[in-house]
């Protein structure tokens, strides 16, 4: 890839959106920033084989999104004689899911977002477009729909993760993918008040819940504002910062209508902060004090009325219970109380779970994610056998930011593994990036690691909101995955 190429890609982005910046002003920024530069330059890395490994083995990847599709096209880059081959059912599987947050809020349409499969595996790659429903790692081997064996002399396990809306009573559907199976999902969800950005779908439905409200706050008389819900959840998800992202947009949009002060915004987190980082959730608080949102901390969404329209939440806290004599503590006990929400819009983040053929299967754990070294990303019992992406059982990286220095680690250790050399080279430090987008223009662009410590990658103050940030996360990220990441290079 020609860095002409990514530019171009950039560019075109620009062209999306006249009303935000024109061709002329990001040719300006993209000439004077070193932000730009570092992501041309990365986007470009490789243009050639990243080496010429002359190691065999047959690689199995199973699942073809962000993570498989970008290891696939490193380990062609990387090994002379590959021989690889994907498995992935969902013709859309590499659409761009980081964009789904500016679908949801106006500023992209669906189209903008969606991509196909067959146009992203790598020459040379084979392609199953199939599920596999059993692993077998006792006797390296796969099974997909039911009836095929594969077998594999090393396997990646990128499935990602499945959104489990079932897991809140009143809502159904589990959906697998992004841009799959949401029927049963859109029964409830992406109508009558109720969204949910975190499918293709119902982010494009969440645009128009954001109109409805805005019109139903301009009709507004009474003395009682409008109340927008926005939940958390108890599991791990992808994309943490999202239900915090549309609720700023959804207020930005309001602002816009000049309607802001007839709807009350509230963050229901099941957690007791805003952000694993001590910085971040210090920022973000101060934002929500500014805009004068409120939050309710240990609130869990557990059931949906959605013919009244409540939000039903397990409000749980830590109460002091018997004093032990010997150590002189106090046992904690855990309160429940239901606590019932009216809302008139409700965005809703779903409960998130591995793929049951995952968690239920040899290479799966008890909480159902591929357990892995989280620094090498090997399998903690299968040696031949690696994770990455979503469904990996790593902390704090379920983001496309963490993928794209976890493929490069899988690669490096999975090619020194083949190579039969005694330690793996490569090690993942936790890297994650999540842009935390605060308005119709500024974003704080939150990267940290393991060490739960602000990790930027520029000289700035990595908690104050910057319309730079905005044209990295509107203009220069999908060019720089879409182009860069799932051609292996970036």
């Amino acid at each position: 890839m020609k860095k002409s190429k990514i530019l171009e890609e950039i560019l075109a982005e620009v062209d999306k959106h006249p009303e935000i910046m024109s061709r002329r002003e990001a040719l300006k920024y993209l000439s004077v920033s070193p932000l730009a530069a570092s992501i041309l330059a990365g986007a470009t890395v490789g243009t050639t084989a990243v080496s010429a490994s002359d190691a065999k083995g047959k690689i199995v990847i199973v699942g073809g999104g962000l993570a498989g599709m970008s290891t696939a096209a490193r380990l062609k880059n990387t090994l002379a004689n590959a021989d690889i081959t994907v498995i992935e059912p969902d013709p859309k599987s590499v659409s761009y899911q980081p964009g789904q947050t500016l679908v949801a809020a106006g500023v992209w349409q669906k189209s903008d977002i969606v991509y196909e499969r067959d146009n992203f595996v790598p020459s040379g790659v084979k392609l199953i477009k199939g599920s596999v429903t059993a692993f077998d790692p006792a006797n390296n081997k796969v099974v997909v729909d039911g009836k095929e064996e594969l077998t594999y002399d090393q396997l990646i396990i990128a499935t990602g993760l499945m959104l489990n809306f079932a897991g809140i009573k009143g809502l159904n559907g589990v959906i697998t993918s992004s841009g799959a199976d949401n029927a049963a999902t859109k029964e409830q969800v992406g109508k009558d008040g109720l969204y949910s950005l975190y499918f293709a779908d119902g982010a494009e439905a969440t645009w128009t819940g954001i109109q409805e409200l805005v019109a139903k706050a301009k009709a507004h008389k009474g003395p009682e504002k409008l109340q927008a819900v926005f939940t958390d959840t108890n599991t791990p998800i992808k994309c943490g910062g999202a239900p915090k992202k549309i609720m700023y947009l959804t207020h930005a949009r309001l602002q816009e209508a000049g309607v802001a002060d007839k709807v009350e915004l509230t963050f229901y987190p099941d957690g007791g902060k805003m952000f694993g980082v001590p910085e971040y959730h210090d920022a973000i608080l101060e934002q929500f004090k500014t805009r004068g949102f409120k939050w309710n901390y240990g609130h869990n969404l557990v059931e949906v009325d959605t013919a009244n329209k409540v939000a039903i939440f397990d409000h749980h806290t830590q109460v002091k219970g018997k004093l032990d004599p010997d150590t002189g503590e106090h046992e904690m006990i855990t309160n429940h109380e239901k606590v019932e929400v009216k809302y008139d819009f409700m965005h809703v983040t779903p409960p998130m779970k591995a793929p049951d053929v995952v968690g239920k299967s040899p290479v799966g754990s008890e909480k159902g994610w591929v357990p892995v070294n989280k620094e090498t990303l090997q399998h903690v019992k299968f040696k031949n056998v690696w994770s990455i992406g979503d469904v990996a059982a790593v902390p704090m990286a379920k983001t496309g930011g963490s993928v794209r220095k976890q493929y490069k680690v899988l690669v490096d250790n999975m090619v020194a593994a083949m190579e039969a050399k005694a330690e793996l080279p490569a090690k993942y430090g936790g890297y994650t990036v999540c842009p935390l987008i605060t308005s119709l223009g500024t974003v704080m662009l939150a990267e940290f690691d393991w060490s739960a410590k602000p990790t930027p990658s520029f000289p700035l103050d990595p908690t104050k909101e910057r319309w730079i940030w905005w044209l990295l996360k509107v203009y220069a990220l999908k060019p720089m995955t879409m182009h860069g990441m799932l051609s292996g290079k970036a």
